[in-house]
């Protein structure tokens, strides 16, 4: 606020008081102090403005109306000299002039100040933009009568003063002429002598008070004036001198703590001493920030000891707030000054560390510290990506820390730093301990285990491993993951694992082009720096699963990643350097092989795991699940125990998918459920234990103290390094006589003690045990925990009855027995036809079609008077109607359907069949062997038909899958015939 209020004027009035407060100069006398000394050497070029100081300050303290002839005649000199630069000077230095006296002006220019008031003894710049005004200016310097009325503008009434802006107010004050203007001007104004004429800026000294009277002219507006004169006071009152003092000292604090006013102080020091009253109170509002209105108070105040009281107001209000700027000033400078003490501090410690060398800048410690990762690998890196690393090095010292390129370099250094170049596990080539671990971990398995024995074999031999890039393919639940995680601990490889299950985005394989923000590099070498070592074993999960978005087909990126011919120089787009990857074990998982692409197929080497036969999952729930659960719920094994028979329930009529997860949630599922009975019933359980222990403690002391005593009679050493004296000892011999009686005598008491604890310790044991609670499962009560059964018995009948055929078929959840039903709808002449039911697909309904054709061939060569299939219409159905089926081999089994009903013989006992057929009857290969001698196994069915090219197939199951079972390998369909009629 002090700042808008001064602005327009302080910046000048700064030198205008220092020029005119200055002590008065007479010629002749000697200059005794500095400032005189200085101001005696600068008369002869300003001589006017000593006349004007020594109007202002005479010793005398008058108001200077009586100028002696020294004073005049330097006045002349110096209207002279300031004249000179006009272009008439020669003509009016030629004209002796006459004597023009402050007093003598009755009429003047009236000059409007727009912002504050002009005081007597200051000087003012005002810009006169009339050139009427600015001409009549000029014409009076020439006639030696140098002198205008300065007179503040009155506000506008209805505006605030506080709110109109300087250029309205500028703009307004040009507008006025005449009368109108003569209406806005302060009545009080100051008689100012015009000290210099630079353009339209004039120079204004004031010189003593006035009072407009009338309007002379218009234009410009010239009036006439009264002289004003102080009222009489005594020099001697107290109560001026006080306030006097009061305005001193409160003008040299205001100096002393103002910045604003620091321009003010010098002119202060100077003249203290030359103030009387009047100009005291002059100066103190001249230098003030005070409003206009209080300055012209000040002005119109003729009375000197009331203009101190006001100037003391105004002085005093400018200490307040001179005091808040210092107080706001204070608080903003407090709360930068520590940071930027901080700042400051810390940037002196990094100078002064960088001269001892302590500490270097970032950019060199960025590099040092690259240079010192790569230091114990440097031998292992390639030469090509030592040469890339370097030009990346030099490339960061050259660029500036704050520009996005720095960034991008660094984060470039570290992936290529981090990365464990030539860098290998040791492997474990020990084929035995291998075995070991594969079987500790895992049930069954054979094909898989046998694999990975073979690949350590070879690496043995070779005396180093290659990769190799293994695909497990099966059902879910059969262990494939977790086989991987097996396998890495076998060979002592780093294991890492990442599913690429529904990834649609290219650069998760290969990674991002540098340029992009954010850019990373891909799944592969992210790898190799969370691993350390450049030999892992990787698990690609889910690979069946592959997604392809917008982002390109990641199937197709995968080749070169899980190609032996490629991934020796596998190049991440990120890093833009090969790397090799050929001494890494791929192990990839799917759940079907039909959809991963063929090319990316044909790269890996496919085991299959088929599921597991109840048998293998009776040992798995006994020997893994079973133990884990029982550990995971906290239970003890004596505290449950679960029968064969109730596992074997579980597994036939909850758990007959072809893993064990499901499995695993059953066995969960009964534990938390024992888990909730244990610990209801478990109140009277732990008092029991806690009445054993006690017993058992009391017990041990008090063999502990029977040893002591037995100790003590016998002579020994109590303790260890006890330094018994001889008397003792003595002691112990006098008593040895009497001892035996009393030691046989105290030793059977004490047996006879010990022997009442120890039985009863015993019978508390034993009632104990009895009272913790044992849970038994069996198959009766399996359901109060599982629920009732999700799959009933597979076999509706225990002898088929005519047209009814049990079939063998794989579903991803392993294999199952299905029926296959033929009935008679109607007969006529000629209505031979075939419905087909049981949501089968488009090969199963071609495969009815087939069976149809086939069947009618060979019944008119079995019976050819038979016209069955002429004259019958018929309804061949599958059961399971909710269930989608298809695949090619169930034609055999709808054949023997049909010629079931056609010769009305149901088919032998016991028999189930698969194969798909051809129109000349020959008998084709199936898939899914073992998977389908499990399902018959689990329907007891002992006699099944495989197609012969099948032989080899069933010839490799474990034997435990093929006990038990009578098979038939054919090749066409006449021996199914015979087989089954």
């Amino acid at each position: 606020m002090l700042k808008v209020l001064t602005s327009s004027c302080l910046q000048n009035r700064s030198h205008a008081v220092a020029t005119a407060f200055t002590p008065q100069v007479r010629r002749g006398t000697e200059s005794n102090t500095p400032l005189l000394q200085v101001l005696g050497s600068l008369r002869s070029s300003n001589r006017r403005g000593l006349y004007l100081y020594r109007r202002f300050f005479c010793s005398d303290s008058t108001d200077g109306s009586e100028p002696n002839s020294e004073a005049v005649s330097e006045a002349k000199q110096a209207g002279g000299e300031s004249q000179g630069g006009d272009a008439d000077s020669k003509a009016s230095a030629a004209i002796v002039p006459t004597v023009f006296r402050p007093e003598d002006c009755l009429t003047v220019l009236a000059l409007p100040l727009p912002h504050r008031p002009l005081f007597p003894g200051v000087y003012m710049p005002i810009y006169v933009k009339d050139p009427k005004v600015l001409a009549a200016l000029v014409e009076s310097r020439k006639r030696q009568a140098p002198y205008a009325g300065a007179f503040l503008l009155k506000d506008e009434q209805g505006t605030d003063p506080n709110v109109v802006s300087a250029s309205d107010t500028e703009k307004n004050i040009y507008e006025l002429k005449g009368k109108h203007l003569f209406s806005r001007l302060h009545e009080v104004g100051t008689l100012a002598q015009i000290s210099s004429i630079q353009g339209d800026q004039v120079i204004l000294i004031g010189h003593r008070r006035i009072r407009m009277t009338e309007v002379v002219s218009e234009e410009p507006l010239t009036v006439k004036v009264d002289h004003l004169k102080e009222h009489p006071y005594n020099k001697d009152d107290d109560v001026i001198k006080a306030t006097s003092f009061e305005v001193l000292s409160t003008l040299r604090d205001v100096l002393k703590t103002s910045s604003l006013w620091k321009d003010h102080v010098q002119t202060y020091i100077q003249h203290i001493g030359d103030f009387n009253y009047a100009r005291l109170a002059d100066f103190g509002a001249a230098i003030s920030g005070a409003n206009q209105l209080q300055c012209q108070q000040v002005l119109e105040e003729l009375d000197v000891h009331k203009r101190l009281q006001l100037t003391l107001e105004i002085v005093k209000k400018e200490m307040e707030i001179s005091k808040i700027q210092e107080s706001i000033a204070k608080a903003i400078e407090e709360k930068i000054s520590g940071e930027q003490r901080r700042y400051l501090l810390n940037e002196q410690l990094k100078a002064i560390k960088k001269e001892l060398g302590l500490e270097t800048d970032d950019k060199t410690a960025l590099s040092a510290k690259f240079r010192e990762r790569l230091e114990p690998n440097k031998e292992n890196i390639p030469a090509h990506v030592m040469q890339v690393i370097e030009e990346e090095l030099t490339k960061l010292q050259l660029l500036e820390a704050s520009s996005s390129e720095f960034n991008v370099t660094r984060n470039y250094l570290d992936w290529l730093s981090a990365l464990p170049w030539g860098s290998y596990s040791d492997e474990n080539f020990d084929v035995l301990r291998a075995e070991k671990i594969l079987d500790e971990d895992h049930y069954g398995l054979t094909d898989v285990k046998e694999r990975i024995l073979e690949f350590i074999a070879v690496g043995k031999l070779r005396g180093t491993s290659q990769g190799k890039i293994i695909c497990l393919s099966g059902p879910p639940g059969v262990g494939k993951t977790s086989i991987g995680r097996s396998i890495a601990r076998a060979l002592n490889r780093k294991f890492y694992r990442f599913s690429v299950g529904g990834l649609s985005d290219v650069a998760e394989i290969k990674g991002h082009r540098r340029t992009y923000i954010g850019a990373m590099p891909g799944k592969m070498v992210q790898c190799l720096k969370s691993v350390g070592t450049a030999n892992p074993l990787v698990l690609i999960d889910e690979i069946d699963k592959l997604g392809r978005g917008h982002a390109g087909d990641p199937a197709s990126a995968m080749l070169e990643l899980l190609d032996p011919e490629q991934n020796a120089n596998f190049l991440d787009h990120y890093l833009d350097v090969p790397i090799d990857l050929s001494k890494v074990l791929f192990v990839c998982t799917a759940n079907v092989l039909e959809t991963i692409p063929n090319p990316l197929l044909d790269r890996m080497e496919v085991i299959a795991i088929a599921g597991y036969i109840t048998d293998e999952k009776m040992h798995i729930a006994r020997d893994y699940l079973e133990k884990g659960t029982r550990e995971t719920c906290g239970i003890k094994p004596e505290q449950v125990e679960v029968t064969d028979a109730a596992l074997l329930a579980l597994i036939e009529n909850y758990c007959r998918e072809a893993g064990v997860r499901n499995l695993q949630k059953q066995i969960e599922k009964i534990y938390r459920k024992i888990a909730l009975k244990l610990v209801r019933k478990g109140g009277e359980i732990e008092p029991q234990n806690a009445v054993v222990d006690q017993v058992k403690a009391e017990s041990v002391d008090l063999a502990d103290e029977i040893k002591y005593k037995e100790e003590t009679q016998a002579g020994a050493e109590p303790t260890e390094g006890s330094n018994d004296d001889k008397p003792s000892e003595n002691v112990a011999e006098a008593g040895a006589l009497e001892a035996p009686v009393n030691q046989m005598q105290k030793s059977t008491d004490e047996d006879a003690h010990l022997q009442d604890i120890q039985e009863t310790e015993e019978a508390i044991e034993s009632e104990a045990s009895k009272t913790i609670v044992e849970v038994v499962v069996d198959s009766p009560n399996l359901a109060d925990y599982v629920g009732k059964p999700v799959f009933h018995a597979e076999r509706i009948y225990d002898q088929t009855p005519v047209g009814v055929v049990m079939g063998l078929a794989w579903t991803s959840m392993g294999g199952s027995t299905l029926y296959i039903e033929t009935s008679l709808v109607e007969q006529g002449e000629g209505k031979g036809a075939l419905n087909v039911t049981g949501q089968l697909g488009d090969v199963m309904k071609e495969s009815a079609q087939i069976a149809h054709t086939v069947a009618r061939t060979i019944l008119q060569e079995k019976e050819p008077d038979n016209q069955f299939f002429a004259n019958s219409k018929l309804h061949l159905h599958v059961p399971a109607g909710a269930t989608p089926k298809d695949g090619p081999s169930a034609g055999c089994t709808m054949i023997t359907s049909l010629l079931s009903l056609a010769m009305k013989k149901p088919v032998k006992k016991d028999l189930a069949m698969t194969g798909e057929i051809t129109l000349t009857g020959k008998i084709l290969p199936i898939g899914g062997v073992k998977e389908k001698a499990i399902a018959a196994r689990r329907s007891d069915v002992k006699t099944i038909i495989f197609p012969s090219a099948n032989q080899r197939d069933f010839d490799e199951l474990a034997p435990n899958v093929k006990e038990g079972l009578n098979v038939h390998f054919v090749d066409d369909y006449k021996q199914i015939f015979d087989l089954a009629f």
